[in-house]
Order: structure tokens, then sequence, then C-alpha cells
């Protein structure tokens, strides 16, 4: 095999799609490949600490047997040679599924969970277990057993999280893919954050569940948690989300439904979502939103702006819900495994916020389905939303324990995020340029399982955006 050019890319630098191309092209090898990331990490890591875990022994026995079935003539996989993380709150054979809690710290797995199986399976090559919160339970990514993840945009503001390593990564090289998980925005917030896309896809659509778990998810994670990608362009996006969107016999709320489903008649119509009653809105985002909006008209779209059904009520049932069902487990273990940091910050979630009784619960998950049907019928006439990610710029690092005005202000402004979940529904966060030295970009939301109008539109953002994701320095 033979080295690139010289005057192309590093190999780090290189997309999911281009590498993949160029290991079955036999121009470059995934050892080369895999050389090439692992140095990116031990140049950027030790400064961001996107990585919690950096597999370079595994890695390069990884990517050598995967060279070796290119040279056998083997049929390859999508992923073939592609760098790729995980995130430490789920199951890969042989390391510890942390979820950033100190008394997890030596949960090693002995199996694989879904995600992490069908990549491998796709060729990918394993480089590191990404950082994640406390309880994976922050739009922060900090934690007692792991530390700190800082943005390699801005060391100041927060890389988001819960995924925020995974996005931290992307970023900055270590990987032109990576593994998250979104139940409240932990996907896109940090894809927002560190200026990659995020893909949340319909709960259902890819299979979850990790093999080393002692007990059954409650209800609402069940109803509400994704697995998904980042990276740092659409076309790698669709590759890792092909790739980890099928089948496992584990996860029975897996739905066997097609990649790209019957087009509407006619012009897409998008319904722009700029604002809602009660919440600040940054006029940064306003900007973000405009620009987008004016990109998809010029590529055929029709968009007009429009509220959603019930938007608020959306939001503050997602608290209802996952709070109530966090008192059994998350919210006891915070109190007496979690780092200072997370208590306070999880107090401040708490603050004002009732306990709900059992038939209160039912009647949030009874009210719940009144609202996707309101959805359901707003989506018939409009198969897309445009819509903030959160109605802030990325914030400050631990804005959420900086005090009690503060956290509730950014609850209001994560409502995006928030609503959409709730529904589990899919979405999309791109980056859409700069604004104040950190990344800005929008949300595009789609009915359930239309993940492919999410990854077409997002084609089009991409592209009259011409925003660079990758951190090079």
């Amino acid at each position: 095999m033979t080295s690139s050019p010289a005057s192309s890319p590093a190999l780090w630098q290189r997309s999911a799609a281009d590498i993949a191309a160029a290991v079955r092209r036999r121009e470059v090898s995934c050892r080369e490949v895999t050389a090439s990331v692992l140095a990116r990490i031990a140049e950027l890591n030790p400064r961001i600490n996107a990585l919690a875990e950096v597999l370079a022994d595994e890695a390069m026995a990884s990517a050598d047997a995967a060279d070796a079935r290119t040279l056998r003539g083997e049929a390859l996989g999508p992923l073939h040679g592609v760098p790729v993380s995980i995130k430490v709150n789920v199951d890969q054979a042989g390391h510890a599924t942390t979820n950033g809690v100190i008394p997890l710290k030596d949960h090693i797995a002995r199996e694989d969970a879904p995600v992490v199986a069908h990549w491998r399976s796709a060729g990918a090559v394993i480089v590191g277990r990404s950082n994640t919160a406390t309880y994976s339970s922050r739009w922060f990514t900090d934690n007692g057993v792991h530390g700190r993840t800082l943005n390699p945009w801005d060391a100041a503001v927060t890389p988001g999280g819960s995924s925020g390593g995974a996005a931290a990564a992307v970023a900055g090289g270590m990987g032109a893919l990576a593994h998250g998980n979104d139940i409240g925005g932990s996907i896109r917030y940090p894809a927002y954050a560190c200026g990659v896309a995020g893909l949340r896809p319909t709960a259902g659509r890819v299979p979850a569940f990790n093999p080393s778990a002692t007990s059954e998810r409650g209800i609402t994670p069940q109803l509400m948690s994704v697995q998904g990608p980042l990276a740092r362009s659409i076309a790698d996006l669709r590759l890792g989300y092909e790739a980890m969107a099928r089948p496992d016999a584990r996860d029975p709320n897996w739905v066997p439904m097609p990649h790209e489903l019957p087009r509407p008649t006619g012009p897409i119509r998008v319904a722009l979502f700029k604002r809602t009653p009660g919440i600040p809105v940054d006029p940064a985002v306003t900007q973000a939103l405009d620009a987008a909006a004016r990109w998809l008209q010029q590529a055929g779209y029709e968009v007009d702006e429009a509220e959603l059904p019930f938007f608020n009520e959306a939001a503050a049932l997602w608290r209802t819900l996952t709070v109530d069902d966090s008192r059994r487990n998350i919210i006891a273990g915070v109190e007496q495994h979690g780092d200072d940091i997370m208590r306070r910050s999880q107090r401040y979630m708490l603050e004002g916020l009732a306990e709900t009784d059992r038939d209160g619960f039912l009647d949030a998950l009874a009210r719940r389905q009144a609202l996707l049907r309101s959805w359901s019928v707003f989506m018939q006439t409009h198969p897309l939303v445009l819509m903030p990610v959160s109605w802030q710029r990325p914030c400050p690092q631990d804005e959420d324990i900086a005090s009690l005005a503060r956290a509730r202000a950014l609850i209001d402004a994560q409502s995006p995020l928030l609503a959409t979940a709730a529904l589990g529904m899919p979405g999309l966060a791109v980056p859409t340029g700069v604004a104040g030295g950190a990344p800005i970009g929008v949300q595009l939301l789609a009915w359930r399982f239309r993940e492919d109008l999410l990854l077409e539109a997002g084609q089009v953002l991409e592209d009259a955006a011409c925003f660079t994701p990758l951190v090079a320095r």
C-alpha cells in the first residue's frame, strides 16, 4: 500500500467516507490511518481530555487485522479502517462502563452493546472511550472518575454534555466518527457546542442494550433515550448512523424501518420556529436560523414561520417524566456517589419541581400521547422543522451551578432539546458558523423515522455554510 501524497490532508484530518474509500482502493493502510489518529490523540487529548481511555494497543491490533482482511480480498464493511470512539456509558467488551460514576470505575463489560458490535462489524477501529458527565446527566462533561473535558474551540465554553467527550474528540480530529446518546440533548448540544454534526435518531431506530446492566431501564429512558453518531460532515454522519441502525435481538423495541421512505409530493414545507413566549433568544441564534431558512429556500424548500403545538408543555413534560423516573435510581445515586458539582447541579434541576405520585406520572404519560398526536398532525403539512438547538449560544462552563437563577435560565434555553426528546423524535444539529469565537448552528426536526429528510436538508445547510468544523490547532 502507498501513503497519501504530501499535498493531501493528514490522515487524522480526513473524513470517514474518504478513509473508507482510500482503504478500499488500497491507497492507504488501516495501520497508517490509526497511527495518524493516535498521534493526534497523543498531541491534543492531554489538553482537552475528550477521551477518558485511549486504546492505542487495541486499536493498532484491530487495524492490523483489518489490513489482513483487505489483503485477503474479503468483503469490507462501510466503516472499514475508520477510527471511532465509544462513550463510556455503553458496554465495550473488556472495558469499564463507568458512566462517570466512581463506584462503576471497575465495572468491566464482558460483551459489546449493539452499537459497538455494529460498528465493529462494519470495520471501524475503536481508538478510545469518550468522556461523559456524572451519570450522563448534565449539559457539561465532568465527573469524579475521568475529570473535565474542555471545548477545543474555547476552554471557557462547555463542550456540551453528556456526550461532550465525543463531540470534542471529533472536532479535534481524534477519530472521524464518535458514538453518543441522547435523552435530553446529549448528542445535539455537544455537537452544537463543538461545531460538529450530531444526529439524534428516532427512538427505536438504533438498538440499545447494556449487557452489564443489573436491571432494565425505566419507562422514560425506553421512550426517550437513543444512540446516535457525531461527525464532522453529514456524509460521515449518514455512514455512522446506517451502520448503527441494524437489528439486534437484544433490543425488542428496535423497529425494522428502511432508511429511505417516499418523499412528500411537491416542495417540502419547513416550519421555521424562531421564538416561544417567556424565553429570551440570543441574536446569534436568530441570525443562524434566518441564514439556514434562506439556504433552504434557495434549494427549493418552502419555509414558513410557525409555532409548534404545545411546545412549552412538551418541554415541561420532559422534566416531569424524566425527573420522576430518575428518583428511583439516578437522583439517589448522585447524592450518594456523585461529585459536589453534580450534586449542586441536580439540586438546582429539582428546585421547585414537585414529586409526582403514581397517578400523576401515569397522567403525564397519557398526556404525552395527546402531544404526539398534535405534532403528528402538524407535521403532515410541515415535514421538517427548522429550530434552535438552544435559545442561547453554547454557555460557559458550569453555568448550571453558577446560581439557581442561571440554572433555571439554562433549562429554559434548552427547551428545544427537551420537547423533542420527550416525544421520541429525531433531530439533527448542524453547525452554520462561529459567533463570539464559539460555534453556532441550528436544529432540524422531522417526524419519526424520517432521518432521510433530516440528512438531506442537513446536507443543504452544510454545503451553503462552508463551515470548517475541524479544530486543527
